[in-house]
């Protein structure tokens, strides 16, 4: 499991709207996979099992939270360089600030592609763990980019 907690984190974080939501559903998270993995039939990856369990938790944290609102943004912590210098760290900071805030005004099923696309996963693992066909998940990854761009004042980050 070690391997899958900061993708996992980064997921959560996409859905929650402050980072106690995030710290939330995380734990969520981790409890639904550790449950399901006796259920783990080998019909398709563990990495595609364990994110598949992570959006549709995903799923119904944002349904129970639909009317709850909150400001905090947060970016997972793992995204920073231990490398760079504090100007590095601050501009870096901001990025991914600003890219996680975008990431979440997204519609619903545009930030689940962006979301898993930005954890390297390819479109035959995003259909399946969606249920959606490749088709659908290249497509809705490039609306996805588009309406970042948007969002982001067409800058390339």
């Amino acid at each position: 499991m070690d391997e899958f907690i900061p993708a996992l984190s980064r997921i959560a974080a996409s859905y929650g709207r402050s980072s106690h939501d995030s710290e939330d559903l995380l734990q969520e998270i981790l409890l639904a996979v550790w449950q399901a993995l006796p259920r783990f039939q080998g019909k398709s990856s563990l990495r595609t099992y364990v994110f598949r369990i992570a959006h549709n938790r995903g799923l119904r944290y944002v349904w129970q939270l639909k009317m709850r609102k909150a400001t905090d943004v947060q970016t997972p912590k793992e995204c920073v360089s231990s490398a760079q210098g504090p100007a590095e760290i601050v501009e870096s900071s901001d990025k991914q600030q600003r890219l996680m805030h975008a990431i979440r005004k997204l519609p619903l099923s545009l930030k689940q592609v962006m979301t898993l696309a930005l954890e390297g996963l390819g479109h035959d693992e995003i259909s399946q763990i969606l249920g959606i066909s490749e088709n659908n998940s290249a497509v809705r990854l490039h609306r996805a980019r588009d309406l970042l761009r948007k969002q982001l004042g067409g800058r390339h980050e």
